[in-house]
Protein backbone atom coordinates (compact mmCIF):
# COMPACT_ATOMS: atom_id res chain seq x y z
CA UNK A 1 0.00 0.00 0.00
CA UNK A 2 1.14 3.39 -1.11
CA UNK A 3 1.72 5.85 1.86
CA UNK A 4 -0.22 9.11 2.28
CA UNK A 5 0.56 11.50 0.19
CA UNK A 6 -0.61 15.47 1.78
CA UNK A 7 -0.60 18.53 -0.37
CA UNK A 8 2.08 20.11 2.11
CA UNK A 9 4.05 16.73 0.35
CA UNK A 10 2.99 17.79 -2.53
CA UNK A 11 4.13 21.40 -2.64
CA UNK A 12 7.54 20.55 -0.84
CA UNK A 13 8.11 18.09 -4.23
CA UNK A 14 7.03 21.16 -6.50
CA UNK A 15 8.75 23.74 -4.67
CA UNK A 16 12.38 21.53 -4.72
CA UNK A 17 11.82 21.18 -8.80
CA UNK A 18 11.36 24.85 -9.39
CA UNK A 19 14.96 25.60 -6.79
CA UNK A 20 16.62 22.39 -8.97
CA UNK A 21 15.57 24.28 -12.16
CA UNK A 22 16.68 27.56 -10.93
CA UNK A 23 19.79 26.45 -9.56
CA UNK A 24 20.59 24.47 -12.93
CA UNK A 25 20.89 21.51 -11.60
CA UNK A 26 19.32 19.69 -14.10
CA UNK A 27 20.93 16.07 -13.47
CA UNK A 28 19.09 16.02 -9.96
CA UNK A 29 16.16 17.45 -11.76
CA UNK A 30 15.93 14.73 -14.41
CA UNK A 31 16.09 12.05 -11.58
CA UNK A 32 12.83 13.31 -10.63
CA UNK A 33 11.50 11.88 -13.37
CA UNK A 34 9.84 7.84 -13.87
CA UNK A 35 11.70 5.92 -16.93
CA UNK A 36 8.10 6.15 -18.90
CA UNK A 37 8.03 9.85 -17.85
CA UNK A 38 6.81 12.56 -21.29
CA UNK A 39 7.23 16.21 -20.33
CA UNK A 40 5.27 18.50 -22.64
CA UNK A 41 4.79 22.09 -23.33
CA UNK A 42 1.85 22.35 -26.18
CA UNK A 43 1.54 25.37 -28.37
CA UNK A 44 -0.40 28.33 -26.76
CA UNK A 45 -3.93 28.03 -27.52
CA UNK A 46 -3.95 24.35 -28.49
CA UNK A 47 -5.62 22.89 -25.05
CA UNK A 48 -5.32 21.02 -22.31
CA UNK A 49 -6.34 17.67 -23.70
CA UNK A 50 -3.95 17.97 -27.01
CA UNK A 51 -2.27 15.33 -27.88
CA UNK A 52 1.66 15.70 -29.04
CA UNK A 53 0.53 12.45 -31.48
CA UNK A 54 -1.67 15.17 -33.86
CA UNK A 55 -0.84 18.64 -32.64
CA UNK A 56 1.98 20.51 -32.99
CA UNK A 57 4.18 21.09 -29.52
CA UNK A 58 6.77 23.16 -28.39
CA UNK A 59 8.38 20.34 -26.61
CA UNK A 60 6.76 16.39 -26.43
CA UNK A 61 10.04 14.82 -25.10
CA UNK A 62 9.88 11.08 -23.46
CA UNK A 63 12.27 10.44 -21.05
CA UNK A 64 15.15 9.86 -23.81
CA UNK A 65 14.83 12.92 -25.31
CA UNK A 66 14.18 14.70 -22.13
CA UNK A 67 17.76 13.13 -20.87
CA UNK A 68 18.90 14.59 -24.44
CA UNK A 69 17.87 18.02 -23.73
CA UNK A 70 19.07 18.23 -20.20
CA UNK A 71 22.69 16.76 -21.62
CA UNK A 72 22.57 19.34 -24.14
CA UNK A 73 21.56 22.28 -22.24
CA UNK A 74 24.69 21.16 -20.19
CA UNK A 75 27.28 22.13 -22.51
CA UNK A 76 28.82 25.40 -24.09
CA UNK A 77 27.36 24.60 -27.44
CA UNK A 78 23.69 25.27 -26.79
CA UNK A 79 24.12 29.05 -27.76
CA UNK A 80 20.74 30.35 -27.25
CA UNK A 81 21.41 29.13 -23.46
CA UNK A 82 24.85 29.91 -23.07
CA UNK A 83 25.44 31.56 -21.02
CA UNK A 84 22.83 30.71 -18.91
CA UNK A 85 20.05 31.98 -18.55
CA UNK A 86 18.77 33.42 -14.76
CA UNK A 87 15.26 31.37 -13.63
CA UNK A 88 12.96 31.74 -10.80
CA UNK A 89 9.92 29.42 -10.81
CA UNK A 90 7.43 30.29 -8.71
CA UNK A 91 4.71 28.13 -8.18
CA UNK A 92 1.42 28.71 -6.75
CA UNK A 93 -2.36 26.90 -6.21
CA UNK A 94 -1.04 23.72 -5.72
CA UNK A 95 -4.40 21.25 -6.19
CA UNK A 96 -4.63 17.58 -5.62
CA UNK A 97 -7.18 16.94 -8.75
CA UNK A 98 -7.46 13.42 -8.34
CA UNK A 99 -5.68 10.44 -6.00
CA UNK A 100 -4.78 6.90 -7.01
CA UNK A 101 -3.19 3.83 -5.09
CA UNK A 102 -0.15 4.72 -6.30
CA UNK A 103 -0.66 8.26 -8.67
CA UNK A 104 -1.75 11.42 -8.04
CA UNK A 105 -3.17 14.13 -10.90
CA UNK A 106 -1.99 17.41 -9.19
CA UNK A 107 -2.47 20.88 -11.20
CA UNK A 108 -0.43 24.12 -10.27
CA UNK A 109 -0.10 27.54 -11.30
CA UNK A 110 3.31 28.86 -12.22
CA UNK A 111 5.16 32.50 -13.18
CA UNK A 112 9.35 31.74 -14.74
CA UNK A 113 10.96 34.80 -14.99
CA UNK A 114 14.03 34.55 -17.16
CA UNK A 115 16.77 37.23 -17.24
CA UNK A 116 19.37 37.04 -19.73
CA UNK A 117 21.22 39.55 -21.86
CA UNK A 118 19.29 42.41 -19.62
CA UNK A 119 16.04 41.00 -20.81
CA UNK A 120 13.11 39.68 -18.78
CA UNK A 121 10.66 37.55 -20.34
CA UNK A 122 8.15 36.28 -18.39
CA UNK A 123 6.34 32.73 -18.33
CA UNK A 124 2.88 32.42 -17.04
CA UNK A 125 0.29 29.20 -16.90
CA UNK A 126 -0.71 26.40 -15.07
CA UNK A 127 1.00 22.79 -14.32
CA UNK A 128 -0.56 19.71 -15.10
CA UNK A 129 1.41 16.34 -13.50
CA UNK A 130 0.50 12.97 -12.90
CA UNK A 131 2.51 11.80 -9.85
CA UNK A 132 3.97 8.63 -8.82
CA UNK A 133 4.11 7.84 -5.44
CA UNK A 134 6.73 5.33 -4.47
CA UNK A 135 7.34 4.33 -0.70
CA UNK A 136 10.98 6.03 0.23
CA UNK A 137 13.32 3.82 2.29
CA UNK A 138 12.54 5.30 5.11
CA UNK A 139 8.66 4.78 4.84
CA UNK A 140 7.69 8.23 3.76
CA UNK A 141 6.23 8.95 0.14
CA UNK A 142 8.54 9.38 -2.39
CA UNK A 143 7.49 11.44 -5.42
CA UNK A 144 8.61 11.45 -9.00
CA UNK A 145 6.52 12.67 -11.65
CA UNK A 146 5.40 10.33 -14.32
CA UNK A 147 3.85 13.23 -16.90
CA UNK A 148 4.83 17.04 -16.64
CA UNK A 149 2.16 19.15 -19.12
CA UNK A 150 3.43 22.79 -18.73
CA UNK A 151 0.67 25.24 -20.39
CA UNK A 152 1.20 28.55 -20.95
CA UNK A 153 -1.36 31.59 -20.68
CA UNK A 154 -0.04 34.35 -23.16
CA UNK A 155 -1.31 35.00 -26.13
CA UNK A 156 1.80 34.27 -27.60
CA UNK A 157 5.61 33.84 -26.99
CA UNK A 158 7.25 37.55 -27.29
CA UNK A 159 9.57 38.81 -27.87
CA UNK A 160 11.70 35.86 -28.42
CA UNK A 161 9.14 33.48 -29.77
CA UNK A 162 10.79 30.64 -28.18
CA UNK A 163 10.93 28.34 -25.43
CA UNK A 164 14.96 27.83 -24.43
CA UNK A 165 14.73 27.29 -20.64
CA UNK A 166 12.71 24.04 -19.06
CA UNK A 167 9.42 25.63 -17.41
Amino acid sequence: MAPIVTRSDVEEFLFREAAMLDRWQLDDWLALFTEDAVYHVPTIGSGIDADPDNTLFYIADDRARLRERVLRLSKKSAHVEWPRSRTRHMVSNVLIDKREAEELEVSAAFAVHRFKHGVADLYVGSYRYRLAIDPGDDGSPRLRIREKRSMLDMDALRPHGRVSILL
